[in-house]
């Protein structure tokens, strides 16, 4: 074989080789948008299984939830400034919203070193905008509303 000798031109692998090149290209964008649309799905979740610990009146789940800490109840003097019984006030029947039997969130966006989370609890045209801290996992009372 000589130096400037070429292989042969293959078209099957020209092909693949530009279907593939062709597929990426297509893709990125697809990923990039799919990425960018589900970004706060984490929070979003938590959020969700919060609320679905509120509703099954599992008051002792959704604090642990909210401080992202299961294991609260080994531990409870740490929550002083947010105890449970005042949760369970808050959260409970008795609290701004009664009884809660649905929550749909209605918009997030991320705020600093977090996402907002605006939902609709119990069809209440007022919206609750909850705070989830990304690092920490936990759950409290946004400091700013959003538009929307």
């Amino acid at each position: 074989m000589v130096l400037l000798d070429a292989p042969k031109y293959d078209a099957r692998k020209a092909r693949m080789r530009r279907n593939i090149i062709i597929g990426i290209i297509v893709a990125i964008p697809f990923i990039a948008f799919f990425t960018w649309y589900n970004w706060n799905w984490f929070e979003e979740h938590r959020v969700n299984k919060f609320f679905q610990a509120v509703e099954a009146k599992d008051y002792s789940r959704a604090f642990g939830l909210w401080n992202n800490d299961p294991q609260w109840q080994q531990h409870p003097d740490q929550y002083k400034l947010y105890p449970y019984k005042e949760f369970v006030d808050d959260w409970g029947p008795a609290g701004e919203y009664g009884t809660i039997t649905s929550a749909k969130i209605l918009v997030t966006k991320q705020y600093g070193t977090g996402v907002v989370i605006g939902i609709r609890v119990n069809d209440n045209p007022k919206t609750l905008f909850l705070w989830v801290e990304r690092k920490s996992k936990t759950i409290g009372f946004s400091p700013v509303e959003l538009r929307f």
